[in-house]
Parts: C-alpha cells; sequence; structure tokens
C-alpha cells in the first residue's frame, strides 16, 4: 500500500446536513497536520484542496430534499477526483461532509471501471427516500446508492452505472438506528449487516468477517461516518445522540484491517463535527493516529 499514491479530496459540504458544522472538517484535519503526518510514515501524498464548498442553510423551496444542487454539485466534483485516482491506480482519503459525499466516491470509482464492495460503517443505515426523510439527504445516501423507488433521479444518476450498487455490493457495519420503512428496504433487498451489538460483543469477530466478504471484490471503498462511534467516549460527531456506539480503539482496528487487503482502494470519512470536541487538538490528535495508522 505504501508504494501508491495517497490523493485527499476535501469535501468541504453540509449541504446535505441538518446544520452547518462538517464543511469545517476538512480544514480541520489540515490544520491538525493529517497530510504532513501520512508523509512522514512514507506515504506519497497529494492532497487536491477543497474540491467542493457548501455551507448548509434551510432551503424551503425543496422542503423534502434540500439544498439538493449543492449535493449534486459537489459530489460531481469528488467523482471526478476519484475517477482520476483510482484509474491511475491509486488510493483516495476523502475527508466530508456530510454523509452524501459518499455518492460521489461511490460514483467515480465506478467511472473508472472499478468492481466495488463498499463497507458501510455507520450507526445509521440511510436508507430513507425524500418522502420517508425529513429533508436532510444524508439520511437518504443509501437509497440513493442503490436507486430505491422515491428517490431523486439527479443524485441516484450520477456516474455512469445505474444503480451505483446493487445490495450484494453492500456491507452494513456497526447499524443501529433503522426505521421501519428502512428496516423493510433491508429486507426485501437482502442488504447483509453487521449489526451494533455484534461490533460490540466480539470487534475482531466482526472485523474478520467485514475482511472476508470485502475481499470478494477488486476495489473495496470504506464509508467511515463517526456517528457510528460513542459520543460521550469520543465526541467528535455531527449527531449527538448518547448511544452505545464503538469505541474509537475499536473504529480503528476495523480500518486497519480493511485498508490492508489489497483490494482497499478509497475511505471516505463523513459527518465529523469539529465544534462538538471539547478540545480541537487532542480530539484531531487522535483521529489523525487512527487514519494513519490505517493508511500510513
Amino acid at each position: 500500500m505504501a508504494a501508491r499514491v495517497l490523493n485527499i479530496i476535501g469535501a468541504a459540504t453540509s449541504a446535505g446536513a441538518y446544520s452547518p458544522g462538517q464543511e469545517q472538517a476538512p480544514a480541520a484535519f489540515r490544520r491538525h497536520a493529517l497530510a504532513e503526518a501520512l508523509a512522514s510514515r512514507g506515504r506519497t501524498i497529494t492532497d487536491h484542496g477543497d474540491v467542493a464548498s457548501f455551507r448548509w442553510r434551510p432551503d424551503p423551496s425543496r422542503p423534502q430534499a434540500m439544498n439538493l444542487e449543492g449535493v449534486g454539485d459537489a459530489c460531481d466534483l469528488v467523482a471526478s477526483h476519484v475517477a482520476a485516482a483510482i484509474a491511475a491506480q491509486e488510493d483516495v482519503l476523502v475527508l466530508g461532509g456530510d454523509c452524501t459525499v459518499e455518492l460521489g466516491t461511490v460514483a467515480g470509482a465506478n467511472a473508472a471501471g472499478a468492481r466495488i464492495g463498499l463497507v458501510y460503517i455507520d450507526f445509521d443505515t440511510d436508507l430513507n427516500t425524500p418522502d420517508t426523510s425529513d429533508g436532510a439527504l444524508d439520511w437518504t445516501g443509501v437509497a440513493h446508492l442503490l436507486d430505491i423507488p422515491g428517490c431523486e433521479p439527479a443524485l441516484a444518476r450520477l456516474g455512469p452505472t445505474h444503480p451505483m450498487l446493487v445490495p450484494r455490493q453492500l456491507l452494513y457495519f456497526g447499524v443501529e438506528n433503522i426505521t421501519a420503512p428502512e428496516a423493510i428496504t433491508m429486507r426485501d433487498y437482502a442488504i447483509e449487516a453487521i449489526s451494533r451489538e455484534e461490533a460490540l460483543s466480539d470487534i475482531e469477530a466482526a472485523a474478520t468477517r467485514a475482511a472476508e466478504w470485502a475481499a470478494g471484490f477488486d476495489c473495496v471503498l470504506i464509508h467511515f461516518d463517526v456517528d457510528v462511534l460513542s459520543f460521550i467516549d469520543f465526541p467528535i460527531a455531527e449527531n449527538v445522540r448518547r448511544c452505545d456506539g464503538l469505541k474509537l480503539e475499536q473504529a480503528a482496528f476495523v480500518l486497519k484491517r480493511l485498508t490492508a487487503l489489497p483490494q482497499w482502494r478509497g475511505l471516505t470519512i463523513t459527518e465529523v463535527n469539529p465544534a462538538h470536541a471539547p478540545d480541537e487538538s487532542t480530539a484531531f490528535k487522535r483521529l489523525n493516529e487512527v487514519l494513519l495508522d490505517a493508511l500510513g
């Protein structure tokens, strides 16, 4: 892995979110010298800066899919950079931004002709469609990847492959919060999942299962939504739910197992809100160490 170039792509957008905050995350990672630390571990780094920028705002003109154009524009820009990197046999680290950024990562990998397997590490399944959601598109990202009926065509048809993923290309990890409509979709689409309970009870077995699943694909992408973490243990996420999520060390273990796979090509990190860290320097030192251990 160390021989491949690592492209850092900033998606400084909270267009799909519930409020501002996540758009500040890429700058915080850079402020705390993530790229420099990765380079010191021997990775060749190409930092493309922030390719997209959008600060959340209310959008009463489209109450069920707020800031749709902003989400789509950001995803298109991310997709362009991801496609070029993967086509060149290089790796990508996408720094979001809200969860919709993953649409751009997947669209870009599809454009590069990759046979994708996506490990979606998140407390939520993001399987709502706009008509079952509350207007925030980051709760609908996976639904758009699968092009579930009721999704916005402008997002579901990003890139050259439609749908962007089929259910067998998706594995959830750490999920717990599943709405009634999402549960029906998971059943009907037979989507595989490693639950939060399974991960907490035996993180090594859960990570092994995820790695064995991912090894069946030519291009492994990881979506790491920090909402999967226990907020009280490590407060950094946009969502401040007091839930029994993963410890940061457990998430680090899973990430390292997955990025060690020869098929691993991309990691997208989302839902980081620097303002929610009691001490930004301490929080990003720990978070950067996790990324260094996985990618360095």
